[in-house]
């Protein structure tokens, strides 16, 4: 499937912001099953943009720098994307959970892909006893590992209620966990506490679900904005596999990979600085438009 992205950010603050020095993470990376055709990033009033490295995770990142007094920001990114990524199927011979882990830790792989990255609490997604045990129900040792991975994706699904109004950005996942709601990162970050807790590999993907779906399907959840599921890490011949929590369903070609990382931390789509007075209000759109079918 290719699709037209469209992703704009705007900031109006209360009093002119003389200085902001911002990254922005809103290209797509190159990614196994998805390959970018184009992209522009266009910011109003203006600003001096340069690539910069990613510090941690696998992101396309740019620095903004805005030294002139200004009463809001716009940053615009688009991009046209071709998604062609088949749905998994879990088969017998699937390595284990047990395999994963052992499979992780003797990684001597030292690149951002690594799953050894991502066995280990992060900033952000601590291990927490409860969400262990919670998760542990379906993450028998000896289960296939795409097998477990989507039936935990599918348990946080059933059982927690996507509720905007439940969290914050920096709730941390023992309070979602507790409230049973929340939103897409919360759901993320929820599943791979317990994934990492078992000793297994998982990343945080960052990215994009197409807005309008297939005639007679519905529309998935968190398609207005940018989204958040889970990477595990499946061992040497599968490799990284996506399931999103949120929908109960793998990452195919409905996702588009904007970042990964070990949390949002690593891979927020807009962060930094800006130097001012006053409150700021944000408004974010997103429209991921299929071209064809």
């Amino acid at each position: 499937m290719r699709y037209a992205i469209r992703h704009v950010t705007r900031f109006d603050y209360a009093r002119p912001v003389g200085f902001a020095r911002c990254n922005l993470r809103l290209k797509p990376i190159h990614w196994s099953g998805q390959q970018l055709h184009d992209y522009t990033l266009t910011v109003e009033p203006g600003g001096h943009t340069a690539p910069a490295r990613a510090e941690a995770g696998l992101a396309n990142v740019v620095r903004l720098v805005v030294t002139q007094a200004v009463p809001s920001l716009t940053i615009e990114s688009r991009c046209h994307i071709t998604v062609d990524r088949p749905v998994p199927i879990p088969a017998a011979n699937d390595a284990t959970l047990r395999q994963v882990g052992e499979l992780a830790r003797a990684s001597r792989d030292a690149g951002p892909a690594s799953p050894a990255a991502y066995l280990f609490p992060s900033p952000l997604i601590p291990l927490d006893p409860d969400i262990a045990a919670w998760c542990a129900q379906e993450l028998d040792p000896d289960r296939g590992a795409l097998e477990a991975g989507i039936a935990l994706a599918r348990r946080i699904q059933n059982e927690f209620e996507f509720d905007p109004t439940a969290t914050l950005v920096d709730t941390p996942p023992r309070e979602a966990f507790e409230k049973r709601g929340g939103v897409c990162q919360d759901f993320a970050q929820i599943m791979i506490s317990g994934l990492r807790a078992a000793g297994l590999p998982a990343a945080y993907a960052s990215g994009y679900l197409r807005t309008l779906p297939p005639p007679g399907q519905p529309r998935l959840v968190g398609a207005d904005a940018t989204h958040a599921w889970v990477l595990l890490w499946c061992g040497l011949e599968r490799g990284w596999v996506g399931v999103d929590p949120t929908n109960g369903i793998w990452m195919a070609s409905d996702h588009v990979i904007i970042a990964i990382g070990r949390d949002y931390t690593d891979i927020a789509p807009i962060d930094g600085i800006v130097l001012g007075s006053g409150a700021q209000k944000l408004d974010v759109s997103v429209d991921v438009e299929p071209l064809e079918d």
